[in-house]
This record gives structure tokens, sequence and C-alpha cells, in this order.
């Protein structure tokens, strides 16, 4: 049997839509000058309340996207998806007519898919009496599927098109499943992601509930402080985050500008808890190494990590702990950042918007700071670039993404050289 040959793979466009901005260029703004996207939630009624903040995404219009009829029958976190991958689309340059669409790959994934719209459907659906539906196409609008379909169906795209769903590392997982496919002579291009827009009254007490929400205090905008000692909690958000792939002979062929290559991917599953991670950092610290090695690199080649940083007590002294024992020695020298500081936590979209951070931070050599650092802990006591956004040239740089059930994933990009 003949062996495939192998395919770098590149990044040449990027597209998102955040609590900072409805534009990678805006978003990176607020991450690059330490601006907070997380206030006062404004999607449902807080009063009385007791979870009262967010990340979430404002003036969004997704007739700015696509038209009327085509938003009625797309969910918000679908809708994100849709604009988020146009404009990586554009940013790519690619010239849809002259490309073979059938090996283009679609591979956009959630965490929470149509549950904001299936809570209102479900409510609306008992005061009729559950005899009449709100909305006549509620299963194929609502499945978590649709937001990769759809932008599948908008482009006229007819690879694979897949739908992970990793809690809180599906958009990082997506994109390193997407690079895999690449690399391995399946699709020459591919679109991947993370999607969710999940900030609704029922996911908020779900999440608050077992502890994972911030109080908001006398500033939402100060109420998320990963790795700091106070550290209480994280705050819901929405959003989506979007790449173009391509392998490095079709992005050559065709002179395509080039962010960044996608260097290596790792994927693990701790099989602890269903929130938990695990203490001993055992399988988070393996995901990163793993990135590493199938990068053929050395720990000592990463200069930054956007971690995972939630803000929670458990998550942070966990991440630290894999961070130290996938690094040895150099852990100490790394930059880290925690963008949830200013995003939120996005959920299937965090992984995704991470990377898309980390291919900027290279081309800018712009760290984006962790904000709200004011205490340190002895148990997180690595370089978390506090409050202020730090230059430096990076090089190499990982995305931590590590979701509920245990499911870590890992993506090393890397400076671009011929």
């Amino acid at each position: 049997m003949r062996t495939k040959p192998t395919h770098r793979v590149v990044i040449t466009g990027m597209g998102a839509i955040s609590p900072l901005g409805n534009s990678v260029a805006a978003m990176w703004e607020g991450l690059a000058t330490g601006q907070s996207g997380i206030d006062y939630i404004t999607n449902f009624d807080i009063t009385d309340f007791p979870y009262e903040i967010a990340g979430e995404v404002h003036n969004f219009d997704p007739r700015d996207h696509m038209d009327a009829k085509a938003a009625r029958r797309m969910a918000r976190f679908a809708q994100f998806a849709v604009a988020a991958s146009g404009e990586a689309l554009r940013d790519s340059g690619l010239n849809l007519e002259q490309i073979d669409r059938t090996r283009v790959a679609v591979d956009i994934g959630t965490g929470l898919g149509g549950s904001a719209n299936t809570e209102a459907e479900a409510i609306a659906f008992h005061q009729r009496g559950n005899k009449r539906l709100q909305t006549t196409l509620y299963l194929p609008i609502y499945i978590a599927n649709m937001a990769a379909c759809q932008v599948a169906i908008a482009n006229d795209f007819h690879g694979p098109t897949t739908t992970p769903i990793a809690a809180c590392a599906t958009g990082t997982y997506a994109i390193g499943e997407a690079a895999q496919m690449i690399h391995h002579g399946d699709v020459g291009i591919a679109v991947a992601g993370g999607t969710d827009a999940g900030v609704t009254a029922l996911n908020s007490m779900g999440f608050g509930v077992i502890g994972a929400i911030a109080e908001a205090g006398d500033d939402p905008k100060k109420a998320v402080r990963p790795f700091d000692a106070n550290r209480k909690g994280t705050a819901g958000g929405e959003g989506c985050g979007v790449v173009v792939l391509e392998s490095l002979e079709h992005a050559m062929k065709r002179g395509a500008r080039i962010y960044a290559e996608i260097g290596g991917f790792g994927a693990t599953e701790d099989a602890f808890h269903l929130t938990a991670p695990d203490p001993s950092a055992a399988y988070t610290s393996l995901a990163i190494t793993r990135a590493i090695d199938d990068a053929e690199l050395e720990p000592h080649d990463v200069d930054y990590i956007s971690a995972h940083g939630t803000g929670t007590p458990q998550n942070d002294e966990a991440e630290t702990l894999a961070i130290k024992n996938a690094l040895g020695d150099h852990a100490s020298k790394v930059a880290v950042s925690a963008i949830k500081s200013m995003l939120g936590h996005t959920a299937g979209a965090a992984g995704a918007l991470a990377l898309i951070g980390c291919v900027k931070t290279i081309e800018t050599g712009i760290i984006p700071p962790t904000l709200n650092y004011a205490t340190p802990d002895p148990k997180c006591d690595l370089d978390y670039t506090p409050n202020e956004p730090r230059r430096q040239r990076v090089d190499v740089a990982l995305a931590n993404a590590f979701g509920f059930g245990g499911q870590n994933a890992v993506v090393l990009v890397r400076r671009f050289t011929e």
C-alpha cells in the first residue's frame, strides 16, 4: 500500500466574533491593550438573579452577514459561525470559484449549541399546552452540527463537515482535527474553529451552582482574576473564532499571505471527574507534551502559552502544574496569559479565540495581559503577564484548552518560515 505524503499546515485567514468586538482587528485591539469585555448581563433580566456577569457579544446583526431569511433559519451560535467564517475566508484571499470545493473541510464545533433557543422554545411549548411549536424548524435550526453545516451551505463546500463537541476544549480540538486532515492529505483547505452563544438564565445558573461563576463585586470588569490567590470563578461568555487552514503547497501556489504554521496538536482525557480537573495534571501535561512532540520541538522552544486560565481555584492550580510538568525548568521562563480575564469563558469558542490570539502575538510581538492579577498564589507561581501587555518576540506559542468531562486539547502554532 502506497503511503500518502504529509503536508505542512498553515493559517491564511482568521475571523472572530467576541465580547471585545466583531472582527479579529477589534478583538485584538482589546486584548493587546488590556480591555475587558466582561460586564453585567443584558441577554436576560438579572433582577434577583445570583449570577450577574458575562462576556456578551454586542452590536451583532446577522443581516450584516446573510440575508434575513437565512438569519431566521439559524440559531445565534450558527449565525456567529457564518459571520466569522466569512471574515476568515475574505481575509484568506481564496477565490472560491477556483478551488475544488470537494476538498474543503468545515470543522466547527460547539459546546452548548442551540441551548439558548432550546430554553426559549421549551418555555413557549409549555405555555402552548405542549401542542404547538414556536419555531417549525426547531430541530434542524438548533442542533449542534448546524454551525458547521450552515457554513458549508453558505459557501457551497462539499468536503467533510464535522462538529466536535468537547466542552471548553471544542475550538482547539476542531482546529487540531482539521489540521490533521490537511496534514494527512485528506483535504487541501479547512475552515475550522468553535462557536457558542449560551448566555442564558438556565446556563448561567448551571455554571453558577457548581461554583464556576465569579461574583460581580463593585466592578464586573475586575471580577475574573485568573491565577490570583483571590480568584473565585469565571464569567460566562459567547463568541466564535474561525481560521482558514491550507496545505503549504496550496497556499504557496496561489501566493497566499501566511500568518503562521500549525506545528502540533495534542489531545488527552483526564477520565477523572465531570467538572473538576485531575489535580495531578498528568493528562493535561501530556496533551502539552504531545503538541510539542508533534511539532518535533523541545519544551525550551516554547515562548508563550495562552492559558485555559478560567479563574477557578482548581483549574488554575492544575494548569500551572501541567505547564510545569510538561516544560520542566523552562516553565518559569515562559510568558503565560489568560485572555478569559478579558473575554469571559466563551465555551466552545474559547480555544479558537485563544489560537487567534497566539497568531496575533506572533505577528505583532505583543503578549496580552492577565487582567486583575494582584495577589500571588504560591501554587500558581509562573509568569502570568500581569495586568499590562508585554512586547516580546514570540516564535512558538501554545493554546491550551481543557473541558468538562476531562477533555484536553493543545495546539502549537509557530512563526512560518519556508
